[in-house]
């Protein structure tokens, strides 16, 4: 079993870090120890040993600067690059060859008790900075690039933004390509794109924002609206 574990954990390093020198050199991966002590705290969790499991994830977290709740479900193939920044909550169920950039929050959105967090289908590409808020599906072969999804649902074969966001109560069908910085609220979308004014707002905020910084002129954007 240890020696599939490791094999399988050389192979998709390997496949996903174009950085990869050698097999010894995932012992240096924080991604590496995170899915080990994880194994360990989730099998501790299951057995209702929540102390345990949870000094184990804790422990995990401040060795790698990931942060797995020992209750998250996560398949086979499941790697994150660099690391920094991840938080898995309780809930969350990721599938098969899974790859997660830093900075990706994968959280609930409140208090409420039973399924609160994402559920990631198999094959999925969650880039740095995404965050994914409550009981959604994201769903199999789908590529999120530094985006916002709340509350909405994501299907197969899609990819979203980068800087896009997906608002409460929304519904992206398959094979759906939400381009950059589309903002998505309450609608469900079938077509192969999207256009989005506020998102087209936000670009212009932010260009006018570099001007002021630079003590350049620019025409104020602030009287605009979607």
């Amino acid at each position: 079993m240890l020696k599939e574990f490791w094999k399988e954990s050389v192979e998709v390093v390997k496949e996903k870090d174009p950085a990869f020198k050698g097999a010894i050199e995932v012992l240096l991966y924080p991604s590496f120890w995170a899915v080990v002590n994880h194994r360990i705290a989730h099998s501790l969790y299951k057995k209702g040993l929540l102390v345990p499991a949870r000094f184990v994830s804790q422990v995990s977290r401040f060795l790698t600067g990931i942060e797995i709740h020992p209750g998250a479900t996560i398949g086979k193939r499941f790697f994150i690059d660099h690391g920094a920044g991840i938080v898995i909550g309780e809930t969350a169920e990721i599938g098969d060859n899974v790859m997660l950039f830093h900075g990706v929050t994968l959280g609930g959105t409140g208090k409420q008790k039973g399924k609160r967090h994402p559920t990631v289908a198999d094959n999925v590409m969650i880039g740095a900075g995404t965050i994914v808020l409550g009981p959604v599906t994201i769903g199999e072969n789908t590529k999120i690039n530094n985006s916002q999804v709340y509350e909405s649902t994501v299907g197969d074969n899609t990819t979203v933004g980068p800087f896009s966001y997906i608002r409460p109560k929304s519904e992206i069908g398959d094979k759906v390509k939400i381009g950059d910085f589309v903002e998505i609220k309450n609608s469900s979308v079938s077509a192969p794109f999207e256009v989005s004014f506020v998102g087209l707002i936000s670009v212009l905020n932010l260009i006018n924002g570099m001007f002021k910084n630079s003590n350049c002129s620019a025409t104020s954007l602030s009287n605009f609206s979607a």
